[in-house]
């Protein structure tokens, strides 16, 4: 059976030319970055270099590129970083409702320690608005985390005028950028971020490697203390094979980012179009035109998730019911529950996304199974049609 893959937004396939980039980095430039010798100068070299590869991707200097081990340690690094260091000033944060986990819960684990956090509720298509940003923001705000696109729904934020609205108010201003890289245009001044994560197993990096821009000058307690890799604020041996390949990535999805993006959107589109010509009573999830160029989320009454995806998985169809962090749970998404999707139609849910390796023709199988495993465990429940 050839499988189709529509996950890209848990995780996107190694590029060969990045796994190329790596490999002499395992076996032949093996030294650690902070040797004195040839081999470990080599290795500093090449860590330097995908720092500049990030710093020109999204518009910032290299010395403000942090390398992590992932997006959610960037989120961490970011969020508990500015409340240990700011506490002083004040202990008010500001994010949403629709925030990934690990902005979510690395708030809620800041207000046991007596932090207060506001948590924004967006509109139906899960838009934060700057008017609420801004009516939000106190005395004692500190930091406001708002993601740059929605990686359950899709939803694009306005994160420009947000960052401006946290400029013209002297409060810093985070965005996990995970799921927007490669596929939005990314520039640190122009969004107004002062702290921005990525994650590189997103667009076609290897797993297990993040990038925190930091804006020079702000201020962070560092999560992992020891030596004085990362400006000292990342301690420990840097998995130079991982960043090398993230700088290639990074460098490869600016680079044909619009030439992808178009391809991907008309598939997109299509897909979107046939399930809601070919499914009674489904819908589609979030923006219907400010989100990322690859995501499609449907909501379908009368089914469950965890049983359409599992007859998709045994036609050859990767897909998920939503977040890849909090896939195996029973509990409706939090994304679903705030934008005020009911009950039924929120538990009835999944996600497809696409990338570059997706080919019509998959849309298309994929366009035609998805209806009729919708109908079968309809039938199978005796769900009748709304009017």
């Amino acid at each position: 059976m050839r499988r189709i893959y529509l996950d890209y937004a848990a995780s996107a396939p190694v590029l060969p030319e990045v796994l190329n980039a790596m490999l002499p980095f395992f076996v032949e430039t093996y030294g650690n970055p902070s040797g004195v010798h040839a081999t470990g100068r080599e290795a500093r070299k090449a860590v330097e270099q995908a720092r500049r590869q990030f710093a020109e991707a999204v518009g910032a200097e290299a010395r403000e590129i942090l390398f992590t081990s992932g997006g959610s340690e960037s989120d961490n690094m970011a969020i508990r970083g500015v409340a240990c260091t700011l506490k002083e000033k004040g202990n008010h944060l500001i994010t949403s409702l629709t925030e990934h986990p690990a902005v979510l819960n690395t708030c809620r684990a800041l207000e046991k320690h007596g932090f207060r956090i506001t948590y924004l509720s967006p509109d139906t298509s899960g838009l934060i608005s700057p008017d609420q940003v801004r009516e939000a923001i106190g005395p004692d705000t500190v930091l406001v985390s708002i993601m740059t696109a929605n990686n359950e729904i899709g939803t694009v934020s306005p994160v420009t005028e947000i960052g401006a609205v946290c400029r013209e108010k002297g409060v810093l201003f985070h965005t996990d950028a995970v799921q927007a890289a490669g596929a939005l245009p990314l520039d640190v001044h122009a969004m107004n971020v002062d702290l921005l994560s990525l994650s590189a197993h997103k667009f076609h990096g290897p797993k297990g490697t993040g990038v925190l821009y930091v804006r020079q000058g702000t201020r962070l307690e560092p999560l992992i203390t020891g030596g004085s890799q990362e400006r000292s604020l990342r301690a420990g041996t840097e998995n130079v094979p991982g960043i090398v390949g993230a700088g290639k990535a990074i460098e490869i999805a600016t680079a044909c980012r619009e030439e992808n993006n178009k391809r991907i959107r008309e598939l997109r589109d299509l897909l979107i179009r046939l399930v809601l010509e070919r499914v009674p009573e489904a819908q589609l999830n979030g923006h219907p035109e400010k989100r990322l160029p690859n995501n499609c989320n449907f909501s379908f009454a009368g089914i469950e998730s965890e049983a359409l995806l599992l007859r998709l998985d045994l036609a050859g169809i990767a897909a998920s019911g939503g977040s890849a962090c909090t896939s195996g749970s029973m509990e409706p998404s939090h994304v679903l529950q705030a934008i005020g999707l009911e009950e039924e139609m929120s538990r009835g849910s999944i996600r497809l996304t696409i990338g570059r390796e997706t080919t019509l023709e998959e849309i298309k199988t994929t366009a035609q199974i998805l209806p009729e495993i919708v109908k079968d465990l309809r039938e199978m429940r005796g769900w009748k049609k709304n009017g």
